[in-house]
Order: C-alpha cells, then sequence, then structure tokens
C-alpha cells in the first residue's frame, strides 16, 4: 500500500465529528503531504552514495481563514503529517538530521485554499551524522516554531546545520573499488558507459550526445508539468555528463542546488518544475 493511500486511511479515523467541519476548506490534508513529499525531493541532498539527507522541519502557511479552522487541531494533523513524512522517507531511502516537525503557521498575504511549504534542515543536539529512518516509532510534535540560532527565510532549499565530511583524495597509485590497476577510480580501458534517467517510475535511455527535456513535444523526453518549460534544460553526455538550463522560468535544482549548470554523477536528483528526475549511468 502506497505512503498517501496509508495516510488517507489514518487520517479517517480523525475525520468524523465537528472534527470533520475541518475540512470544509479548500486546502486538503492530502495537498498538503503532497506538497511535503515534493518539498523533500525537491531539497534532498546527497552525501553520499548511502546518504541522501532531507528537511525535517517544516512550515506550513495557510491564510487566515484556513488557518483559524485547522489550528485547533494542529497537533493531531502535525503528527498525521510527520508520520506520512517518516513513511515517504523510508520508502525513498531518505535519512535525517534530526526530528520531523510539521508547524502550521498564518500568512496574510495568502488567499483562502492557498498554502505556502517551507522547510529546513535541523540537526539534533545528540547526532552529529544524519540519522537513518527507523522502521518504526511516532513522528515527534516538536514546540511551535524556528530556533533561533538556524538559518531562516521564504524559500526552499535549507542546508544542512552540519556540512558532511569530504572523503579524503586516496594517495598516488591507490585503485578505489571498482577501478582498474594504474586507472585509480576509472573505467576500465574500452568499457562502455550505459546513461539514462528515471521520472515517476518510467526509465528513459539517453543514446545521443544531448538530451532536451521540457513539457514541448518536440522535447526529447516530454514532462506533462505546468512548471516546466516548453524546452526546460538539457543533459550533455560525457566525462564528466553534465546538465544545462535552457533559460526556463523556473529554473532547475540539481542535488539540492539551484543552479544554471551542473556536473551530473550516479544518482544525482533534477527537479524541474514539481517533477524529481533521476540521472543514473553504468558500465556495461
Amino acid at each position: 500500500m502506497g505512503v498517501m493511500k496509508r495516510f488517507e486511511q489514518r487520517l479517517e479515523g480523525l475525520v468524523n465529528g465537528t472534527f470533520a467541519k475541518v475540512f470544509k476548506s479548500e486546502v486538503q490534508p492530502v495537498e498538503i503531504a503532497g506538497a511535503l513529499q515534493r518539498e523533500c525531493d525537491n531539497n534532498a541532498t546527497i552525501w553520499n552514495r548511502e546518504r541522501t539527507v532531507v528537511p525535517n522541519d517544516f512550515i506550513v502557511e495557510l491564510s487566515t481563514p484556513d488557518f483559524e479552522r485547522l489550528s485547533p487541531y494542529s497537533g493531531q494533523l502535525g503528527d498525521e503529517l510527520s508520520g506520512m513524512v517518516r513513511d515517504y522517507a523510508k520508502q525513498q531511502r531518505y535519512t535525517f538530521m534530526g526530528p520531523i516537525k510539521v508547524h502550521l503557521e498564518k500568512a496574510d498575504d495568502l488567499d483562502t485554499g492557498l498554502y505556502r511549504v517551507r522547510s529546513r534542515t535541523l540537526a539534533s543536539s545528540t547526532s552529529q551524522s544524519p540519522d537513518r529512518v527507523p522502521d518504526r516509532g511516532p513522528a515527534a510534535g516538536g514546540p511551535q516554531g524556528f530556533s533561533p540560532s538556524a538559518p531562516q527565510g521564504g524559500g526552499y532549499g535549507y542546508p544542512p546545520a552540519a556540512a558532511p565530511p569530504m572523503p579524503s583524495a586516496p594517495p598516488p597509485g591507490t585503485n578505489r573499488p571498482g577501478s582498474t590497476p594504474g586507472r585509480p577510480g576509472g573505467s576500465a580501458p574500452g568499457a562502455q558507459v550505459r546513461r539514462w534517467i528515471e521520472i515517476n517510475g518510467n526509465r528513459h535511455q539517453i543514446s545521443r550526445p544531448t538530451m532536451v527535456l521540457g513539457r514541448s513535444t518536440d522535447a526529447d523526453v516530454r514532462i506533462d508539468d505546468p512548471g516546466v518549460s516548453r524546452r526546460h534544460c538539457e543533459i550533455r553526455t560525457g566525462t564528466p555528463s553534465t546538465i544545462q538550463d535552457l533559460g526556463s522560468t523556473n529554473g532547475i535544482v540539481v542535488d539540492g542546488q539551484h543552479t544554471t549548470r551542473a556536473t551530473l554523477r550516479d544518482g544525482s536528483r533534477i527537479v524541474v518544475g514539481s517533477t524529481t528526475i533521476v540521472y543514473r549511468q553504468a558500465e556495461g
């Protein structure tokens, strides 16, 4: 059963009697849940091949009418949303720097039915490295508000509070795992490199030097997403492969960083609009 379906089923146990009236607002909990999932995808930061860190502290900004309807139930709803984020992270093999918290806040500039999500990565005071997603256990509700010592702002992609340790370069003549003698960290001579991208579970092979992604039917890979431009970006194969923004309206995010051009590696996550693309490459 999918994460969203389980969230909806758990929510059904809460939505009854007077509590059901809160959901007559145009903002539905499932909409917020989907936005939190996208927030994780859009701000995923790859530390190494085994760890991809995502935000763990979220603020959902609501219009005054929606906030007034939802705020009396913010504790229950926040717990359910936190649990949904935890389940989704486990499914995607994401990790956190600290406990998951979801807060509701009022935003005077939003009309009824509109909402906005902000997030950041907060490290727990007892942890120096990302916590893996536990197999079970309720999500922590936590106190309201952001820590004054943490970075604040109105956008996406807050960096982790502690930078990941950078791997040291191997000494001359040392071979990394999978490398061939005399070619540290490199590919075997004559090895063929296969490249592809994965979008919503679909695989698209990269068989030409360039691949254009966009909403236009003329794009090599068409992405049906209103936040994607007709010719949004272009992947260029090489050593290394790169991605280039083609003057899109909303830009591109690569491995959690807004950019116009970036180097791609196996597992790189590209976000265009609300769509996440995973770049893959392998020998053979």
